[in-house]
């Protein structure tokens, strides 16, 4: 009985951490945008090649600023827009 109560207890704590990593990964989304206003969602802040011009926002600043800008889909990959074209590096 110990031995089961000791291994349920393992994981749920590996449930908890698995949880709280995930949270973070959520939480640290950010927008980056070019100098010609296109925008998407990041989840890293990369170092860009210069005179791409890549800013960044926090996410929440995409709610107040949705107008205006060229939303672009969300890339999980390392990249950036430019005229509506994905250039990877």
């Amino acid at each position: 009985m110990t031995f089961l109560k000791s291994n349920l207890m393992k994981a749920a704590f590996a449930g908890v951490l698995a949880t709280g990593a995930l949270v973070s990964t959520v939480a640290s989304a950010d927008v980056a945008c070019n100098r010609y206003g296109e925008c998407w969602h990041v989840n890293d802040r990369l170092t860009y090649p210069a005179g791409v011009g890549i800013t960044f926002h926090a996410d929440n600043w995409a709610v107040r600023h949705h107008h205006g800008y060229h939303w672009r889909h969300d890339r999980n990959d390392r990249g950036y827009y430019r005229n509506g074209v994905w250039i990877a590096f």
